[in-house]
């Protein structure tokens, strides 16, 4: 189960680990004491109603945004001053960093471009990039692995919104990163994409440490190992998904509300 799974995963040290997380915008406090701790092959769910501070939290995570006080330590190494680019280059990357896809381009084309900015690869005109052998080598696996291998020629503009979702995930995973922050990857999509896309994240688990923000409840408690819950900048409860659905303050906060989620 998944729980089983978490409970193995936490014998190990933790990939990435955030301790007191603190972010304040003059009266607003966004985050105060924020702690989590993502470990490899696992699934952590941060869910909470609408301006709980989940954004935040992400940004302070991938560097976008800097915690007024606390500490982010990756792989034991304390990050917490290192700038977005550098962290998304040592393994922790945001699934909207790359959302941007090149609309003209193939779907090829747009892993392509993620694969040589992952390797630092010198930029070449795309007729050379299908023919290079290292780029080949590197962008079917990530096609396949995301569903999109026979959609390799289309122009990501004639994507559908799942699949162009899958794209950007498949260009997030060229930059070979351990850490996966995934900001609402489900976000617009119809029942059968959203499965989809699940599975896809259930097909990552193993390989990476995942942080998941998601609005979608059913897939949260379906996919999560541990489930964070945030609000009003805090974390109230962390724990296993049966443990946080019985949790009285959960539900009082965020579960009973349907106009809670974001």
């Amino acid at each position: 189960t998944n729980t089983d799974t978490t409970r193995m995963q936490i014998k190990r040290p933790p990939v990435l680990q955030a301790s007191g997380l603190h972010k304040q915008y003059g009266g607003l406090l966004a985050t105060h004491n924020v702690s989590l701790e993502l470990y490899r092959g696992e699934i952590l769910a941060l869910i909470g109603p609408n301006g709980a501070g989940k954004t935040t939290v992400l940004g302070q995570l991938s560097g976008a945004l800097k915690p007024d006080s606390g500490i982010i330590r990756y792989i034991d190494r304390d990050i917490t001053r290192l700038a977005m680019p550098e962290r998304a280059r040592r393994g922790i990357a945001r699934s909207y960093q790359i959302s941007a896809t090149f609309l003209e381009f193939t779907v090829f084309e747009n892993v392509a471009i993620a694969v040589q900015a992952g390797e630092r690869l010198q930029f070449r005109p795309f007729a050379d990039v299908r023919r290079a052998k290292t780029i080949n080598t590197a962008v079917w696996p990530l096609l396949e692995r995301t569903g999109l291998q026979a959609m390799a020629g289309t122009p990501a503009a004639n994507l559908a919104h799942g699949q162009r979702r899958q794209l950007e995930i498949a260009m997030v995973l060229a930059t070979r990163p351990q850490v996966l922050l995934l900001d609402e990857p489900m976000a617009g999509m119809g029942a059968a994409e959203a499965q989809a896309m699940g599975h896809l994240i259930e097909q990552l688990r193993p390989d990476h440490a995942i942080l998941l923000v998601e609005h979608d409840m059913d897939m949260v408690f379906r996919l999560a190992d541990r489930i964070a819950v945030l609000v009003d900048g805090g974390i109230i409860a962390t724990g296993p998904p049966d443990t946080i659905r019985r949790d009285a303050r959960v539900q009082a906060a965020y579960l009973e509300d349907p106009g809670a989620a974001d």
